[in-house]
């Protein structure tokens, strides 16, 4: 990748006419291959310097770019240097940064390909290590279920080693307690595991997890990971820093950062501004037909939690009569279901254009507005009330690590017609397994969800 990414920097440089550049320095093509055959040994060099061929780092994602784009500019800068120590070592400063963006393009580009071939075959058990999770208790659980849906991880769960629990009780699916901690070698030989995972809340007894760490910490066998004992709030990731020689953790307050909080925010407004500009017209017959409907405002604000807590406004149609809470009045029945379900089927409250716009999900459409407010994203959790929040339950803090979405997992799943505890395993399931490719698969999937209308109302 680094060869063809200086083959067509020379190509764009020297044989392309181009006016940008000033061909006045030295394009003899022999000096640049012999340049080239310096280069790549030394670009790779610095790769293997910041720990791109580290198996801890390799198939690291946004990360392992973010080291490809520190290496291929500290190369680049090697060759700067190399310039003006040595006058006669003359080069076109045009190939230089045209190699520069090459390299790190074509680099990430053949890594972005070999992952997810790499992440193709694990979904068949190829290339992947033999993990057992020590602790059955809820924190194990959660740990198995993410493991096991995610099988582009890498690992293969085998089962469970818990002190609590009789040997082969089945825990999740068809993972089963093999044992205690005292069989751990028996079982490294016979299952030929490679990962030991600690959930670390499932011991009261802090010696018996040193005890652990002593026996296999710095074991050549196996690796020995621990689980943070806040499975709650995992979904976030940690940061280590050391203060005054002390590792301290630090939990992330939001879900997405760097590269990914990018692109996800390049995703909204590549879609969002078009999209609202091209549906001004629709927001404008919308409006009249609903003055002309019922009398009062044509926006309703609903006040909803954002990102970290923050409270905002997420603007939608009005599709309720004025007096809503007056009419609820006269349907306790359907006072209690509201309150349990947050949702009513049946909702006398709605008008006539509002049984419309919620059917074709057009009421959503002023949350746009709230895309380009950054409040929201087109893809996300639920919106929810303050009120709501009580029922997430210990996954609150989860849900307040991302905006809420217009569209997410829940509506192309069902909307209203799943209930409210599905809604609520939905939004975990969606802030756990984020990725690029996930908004943009929901996002495919919402045009059928919206034009079928299931669960719409």
């Amino acid at each position: 990748m680094i060869a063809a990414a200086f083959r067509l920097a020379y190509l764009l440089r020297f044989e392309v006419s181009w006016e940008v550049f000033n061909l006045g320095a030295g394009s003899a093509l022999s000096f640049y291959q012999r340049m080239v055959m310096l280069l790549i040994p030394l670009w790779l060099f610095i790769f293997a310097i910041v720990g791109l061929y580290d198996r801890q780092k390799l198939l690291g994602g946004t990360r392992e770019y973010s080291l490809v784009f520190y290496a291929t500019t500290a190369g680049m800068f090697l060759v700067i240097a190399a310039g003006f120590l040595e006058p006669r070592f003359i080069f076109a400063r045009g190939w230089l940064i045209l190699s520069w963006g090459f390299t790190f393009f074509f680099t990430s580009f053949g890594r972005f390909t070999i992952r997810r071939g790499v992440y193709y075959l694990r979904n068949f058990g190829f290339l992947t290590q033999n993990a057992v999770i020590i602790g059955a208790n809820n924190e194990g659980i959660s740990l198995a279920k993410q493991l096991t849906a995610w099988k582009s991880s890498g690992l293969n769960v085998v089962g469970f080693l818990d002190k609590k629990s009789p040997v082969g009780e089945q825990v999740i699916d068809d993972l089963i307690v093999l044992g205690d901690v005292d069989v751990l070698e028996r079982l490294i030989t016979d299952f030929d595991i490679t990962e030991l995972i600690l959930a670390t809340s499932a011991f009261s007894s802090r010696d018996r997890i040193m005890e652990i760490f002593r026996n296999y910490g710095i074991s050549g066998e196996v690796n020995l990971r621990m689980s943070s004992g806040l499975y709650e709030i995992f979904t976030t990731g940690m940061t280590v820093k050391e203060f005054a020689y002390i590792p301290l953790v630090c939990l992330n307050k939001v879900r997405l950062t760097g590269l990914d909080h990018f692109l996800k925010l390049l995703l909204d407004y590549s879609i969002t501004i078009p999209g609202a500009i091209l549906l001004f017209p629709l927001f404008a017959l919308i409006a009249l037909a609903i003055r002309i409907d019922s009398k009062g405002p044509v926006i309703f604000p609903r006040r909803v939690m954002g990102m970290n807590g923050r409270q905002f406004d997420a603007y939608k149609f009005r599709t309720m009569y004025i007096n809503s809470d007056e009419i609820l009045e006269k349907f306790p029945e359907l006072k209690r279901e509201l309150s349990k379900n947050h949702k009513l089927k049946d909702d006398p409250r709605v008008t006539r254009i509002g049984r419309f716009l919620r059917s074709s999900s057009l009421d959503e459409l002023p949350q746009l507005l709230n895309v380009l407010m950054r409040d929201m994203s087109l893809v996300g959790p639920r919106i929810i009330s303050p009120e709501e929040i009580q029922n997430y339950s210990r996954w609150d803090l989860n849900l307040l690590t991302v905006k809420p979405g217009i569209s997410g997992l829940w509506q192309v799943s069902g909307r209203s017609d799943i209930s409210y505890e599905e809604r609520v395993r939905l939004d975990m399931h969606y802030i756990r397994n984020w990725s690029i490719w996930f908004d943009l698969e929901i996002l495919i999937r919402t045009v059928p969800a919206v034009i079928k209308r299931t669960g719409a109302y």
